[in-house]
């Protein structure tokens, strides 16, 4: 008898019926903690399918304006927004020129609607050989090259400075350059742009689940590969001591990609510092999702809301994702 009172007290199920379940559900989603991506083209004049991404397109710049407001229309109220340039060279001027496609589509967008506006502060899809960054004086054709990292920070400078020009009301670094953040912040408060916040890329693993994105934004890199910059998915001491520096530098989001692969990481990052925290649910993560929803194996729905309950679950305060647009809707 003593032993059925003891397993009587100790039923968990008690809390699991329709009526209480949602009053002790400890995580909650909602459309204000997701950001959508948002890929304007400035070599189309009509909206393309991103084959490997169902349904997302690289949108032309006069599209621009509707396309987020379609975002807004589902409750999500920021959008990132990436660019595919008309031209690329080995530097990748066209990042911070004041008539590139991202910097149009800023204005038109800070202009015309009330989404918050990050842009993404990288090289990738603006050189022509598709690294982050001003090459190192070595070979092009030497699959171990890799940038230089000094050289480029100056222009990521310059990028983010001419995206606050345009009304950006964030900056999110990608590049994972070393000293990026406290170079963008110097460079942004000395033009005057104190009140512009940082999301930087704080923890960016060298991922194979980044391949739809490349194709999305025709942001590859035409030879070698981004190890010796991006960091190395078997690191996770290493990230802490990445995001540490960030928050040196004044980093005002700190941010880690991808996501599901990575989850211990955002756990991490979540109890050891007390800045929001933001995920990237990468292009690969929604891709598979879809391709496997496609043979009729998994619910879409259902989980594309799980992925991003788990983000969450982790520690993410802000959460990047291809199905910001579905889930919001769904919430």
């Amino acid at each position: 008898m003593d032993n059925e009172h003891h397993q009587r007290g100790k039923r968990p199920r008690r809390l699991r019926t329709d009526g209480i379940r949602p009053l002790v559900s400890e995580t909650t989603l909602s459309p204000r903690d997701l950001i959508a991506p948002v890929f304007i083209d400035a070599t189309t004049e009509e909206r393309q399918p991103i084959e490997s991404m169902p349904g997302h397109e690289r949108v032309p710049l006069d599209d621009a304006v509707a396309r987020v407001e379609e975002v807004r229309e589902t409750g999500v109220e920021a959008v990132i927004l990436f660019g595919i340039p008309e031209e690329k060279d080995e530097t990748g001027s066209r990042a911070w020129a004041d008539d590139g496609i991202i910097q149009r589509a800023t204005r038109r967008i800070a202009d015309e609607t009330d989404a918050y506006v990050l842009t993404d502060v990288c090289l990738c899809e603006y050189t022509s050989h598709g690294h982050c960054g001003v090459l190192e004086a070595s070979a092009p054709e030497d699959a171990h090259v890799t940038v230089d990292n000094d050289e480029t920070l100056a222009l990521l400078e310059k990028i983010a400075r001419s995206h606050a020009e345009a009304g950006a009301d964030m900056v999110a670094p990608s590049g994972m350059m070393d000293g990026m953040v406290g170079a963008i912040r110097t460079s942004l408060d000395g033009a005057g742009f104190e009140q512009i916040p940082i999301m930087s890329y704080a923890a960016k693993y060298e991922s194979a689940f980044y391949g739809p994105f490349r194709d999305a934004a025709d942001g590859a890199p035409a030879f070698g590969d981004r190890r010796h910059y991006q960091m190395d998915p078997a690191n996770a001491r290493e990230a802490s001591r990445e995001v540490s520096l960030d928050v040196e530098q004044g980093a005002d989001v700190l941010m880690v990609k991808p996501a599901l692969p990575y989850l211990d990481v955002i756990a991490d990052a979540r109890r050891e510092f007390d800045h929001p925290v933001a995920a990237y649910n990468v292009s690969g993560e929604y891709a598979m999702l879809h391709a496997a929803a496609e043979q009729g194996w998994l619910d879409l729905d259902e989980v594309a809301h799980e992925s991003l309950l788990s983000i969450k679950r982790a520690g993410a305060d802000l959460i990047l994702t291809y199905f910001a647009e579905t889930v919001a809707e769904q919430l």
